[in-house]
């Protein structure tokens, strides 16, 4: 029987956001994240700058989801973190607060693989949400990663696809800066992308066997074409943005989509979720959602503030590890790379 007064504070700190959430049970009673927006002018993350900041969020943000939650520390009944992957001096911080505070209220500590949270998000208890049954295939997207996984249970999970190169995330944030678009620009596409005709350009699926991925020849692809076609005409991006952008993006999702495809024919499982930043891409969720119709798939789309990285996710698996007694000691270290 589970416990009706399990509290799980969880901390989320493995690239540029410093989160904390609070969770009674499956439930989220608090999520709160602080954003680095420092990295917006270098066009990216850096990592000696994104450790610093999170040593002066990482107090601020776990008070406020202490005190959003109404919850007192004593309340506590385990620490979930994040110990990976992700950048070590981020990873850092989050590790050893979080050891820290476990010592000091006697209570269990909890590591938990950031990318084991973006699939298992979906089992977080929200009003309106459906949870995946097992099995079923979760396509994990973000700007590290790109996966096809089985799940066949809380802890049993099964990588059958992977990129090869470059991760999805990457693929829409070099394309954007190679229009000239702000960092983030996946956003930026997608945002463009509504207003244009994602057939205006084509540009060539890369051919790559089984169910992994290559996004670094789609790169240069649309590198060389922006080239030749602003030698021809140097306002051809200003003129065509927005179709330039929904090609882009329709192109990138048919990637994903054959590949997925590919994995329900072989797996013959038609339970889809998907978890990640780029989960939150618009034309994706959509893509996904009209398969249910289409091919009778049963499809999972997170809530917006559980796609991008944030503690809640971090303290769902938390609290499956919590009922089953997976807990650590002070021993514990933070991996950049960690094993699936």
């Amino acid at each position: 029987m589970q416990n009706p007064e399990v509290f799980i504070l969880a901390i989320e700190s493995s690239c540029d956001d410093t989160a904390a959430a609070v969770l009674h049970n499956d439930k989220v009673l608090s999520n709160v994240v602080a954003n680095q927006l420092i990295h917006n002018q270098y066009g990216g993350v850096v990592p000696e700058l994104a450790s610093r900041a999170h040593q002066q969020n990482i107090v601020p943000v776990i008070d406020a989801a202490l005190r959003k939650a109404n919850v007192q520390k004593e309340q506590l009944s385990a620490i979930a973190f994040t110990q990976g992957p992700g950048l070590m001096g981020s990873l850092l911080v989050g590790t050893s607060f979080s050891k820290s505070l476990s010592l000091a209220l006697k209570i269990p500590l909890i590591a938990v693989n950031h990318m084991h949270a973006h699939i298992l998000a979906h089992f977080i208890d929200e009003e309106g949400y459906d949870k995946p049954e097992f099995p079923f295939l979760a396509l994990t997207i973000s700007g590290g990663h790109t996966q096809i996984v089985k799940v066949n249970s809380f802890f049993d999970m099964e990588i059958i696809g992977e990129t090869t190169d470059d991760a999805v995330g990457e693929a829409f944030d070099k394309s954007a800066k190679i229009l000239g678009l702000p960092y983030p620009g996946g956003p930026l596409i997608d945002k463009y992308a509504k207003e244009g005709n994602p057939k205006a350009f084509t540009f060539t699926k890369p051919k790559v066997p089984g169910l992994d991925f290559s996004f670094s020849g789609l790169k240069t692809a649309i590198l060389y074409f922006i080239q030749k076609n602003k030698q021809a005409n140097p306002n051809f991006i200003e003129e065509n943005l927005n179709d330039i952008c929904a090609s882009i993006q329709h192109t990138i999702i048919e990637i994903l989509m054959d590949k997925i495809k590919m994995a329900v024919k072989e797996t013959g499982i038609t339970q889809i979720a998907i978890g990640g930043g780029v989960s939150a891409n618009s034309g994706i969720r959509n893509t996904l959602k009209e398969t249910e119709s289409k091919y009778g798939w049963k499809t999972f789309i997170p809530k917006f503030e559980y796609t991008t990285d944030n503690a809640a996710m971090i303290g769902i698996v938390g609290y499956q590890k919590y009922l089953s007694n997976r807990f650590e000691t002070s021993a514990v270290v933070s991996k950049a790379r960690i094993q699936f």
